[in-house]
């Protein structure tokens, strides 16, 4: 397995959002043809990923977290925005374009039982991407790379010729993490990759995740609704709530210093060992609202538990707080 063909610099952006905007559109009718409302899946979101960084991107069920990576692979169109690997506008590339960026932008999916051709031995599944992208590896050397890649993720390479059934969910996993590096990747987007698994299994794949990323200089973009997760693999946060992106930092900032209210009542939900040491903040209160009408102004207003008038009337900018640079929050009251 061969590292990125380019050097990695500490500050260089690998991946570049920009204003992305993905609606869904409600319809009804003989054949679906009148629209009746529009889902607001993901509603103006920027951000970037640093080469050889982990970013997570948080927030609960329903918040845009999976669309927003949908959308960046361009398996949805967005309605509006950009995003740029490298700086080319991926919403700009031809058929031909897309399939060679696919190789550079891999991805790790959330169900390892659904996410795995059941009828496929794990050494074709892993092999299945070098026929799409000819090149990559020379036919004669395919078993020996697919032997080195699962010796990667912790895997017996005699079992090259076993079914997906023939393995627990976290060796599973590990075959998904195989076959996203067989294209030798920059990016690898990993879409709750440890949430269907047992508890120290998932300490087993994050470990995993970080060894590899050490060894291959990769980018992570880590989808997350578990902040205990979160904390062990991640360099920044972005906190999502509907469909907006509320507070954004390094893991040191946002853990030790939360701002936006959503935020200090995710932490203050994150379960530990010692009752004393938990952290107190106001729940928040009622339901999330539809994602088919949000509120008006901050979209976190009816549920915040120090709401004012301004914060149903205006929305408010991601701007960093308190003179740190990097540290943005989408709070009318935090400074």
């Amino acid at each position: 397995m061969t590292a990125p063909d380019q050097t990695p610099t500490s500050n260089e952006v690998v991946l570049k959002v920009e204003n992305l905007v993905k609606y869904f559109a409600i319809k009804r009718g003989i054949l679906f043809q009148h629209q009746i409302g529009t889902v607001k899946a993901v509603d103006d979101i920027s951000f970037d990923l640093r080469r050889g960084e982990t970013l997570g991107l948080v927030g609960e069920s329903g918040c845009g977290k999976t669309t927003t990576a949908r959308t960046i692979l361009r398996l949805e169109n967005p309605t509006s925005g950009h995003a740029f690997y490298m700086g080319r506008d991926i919403f700009e590339l031809s058929r031909s374009e897309m399939r060679e960026l696919r190789r550079r932008i891999q991805v790790i999916f959330q169900d390892p039982y659904a996410s795995l051709n059941p009828r496929m031995t794990i050494g074709d599944i892993i092999t299945e991407g070098w026929r799409v992208h000819k090149g990559v590896v020379a036919k004669p050397k395919q078993r020996a790379r697919v032997h080195e890649l699962l010796e990667l993720v912790g895997l017996n390479p005699d079992h090259i010729n076993r079914y997906p059934h023939q393995f627990s969910g976290g060796q599973r996993q590990r075959i998904g993490v195989a076959r996203a590096l067989a294209l030798e990747p920059r990016i690898i987007i990993c879409d709750e990759p440890v949430s269907a698994l047992d508890v120290s299994v998932q300490a087993q794949v994050v470990n995993l995740l970080e060894d590899i990323q050490d060894e291959l200089g990769l980018s992570y973009l880590f989808i997350a609704h578990d902040l205990s997760v979160v904390r062990h693999i991640c360099d920044r946060i972005a906190v999502m709530y509907l469909g907006k992106i509320v507070e954004m930092g390094t893991l040191r900032e946002v853990y030790s210093d939360p701002k936006h209210p959503y935020t200090q009542a995710l932490l203050a939900a994150v379960p530990v060992p010692d009752p004393k040491a938990r952290r107190t903040a106001p729940m928040p209160r009622g339901e999330i609202p539809s994602p088919i009408t949000p509120p008006p102004g901050c979209r976190f207003h009816p549920r915040c538990p120090i709401a004012e008038e301004i914060c149903s009337q205006e929305i408010p900018p991601l701007e960093p707080k308190a003179g740190q640079e990097e540290h943005l929050a989408a709070c009318h009251l935090v400074k």
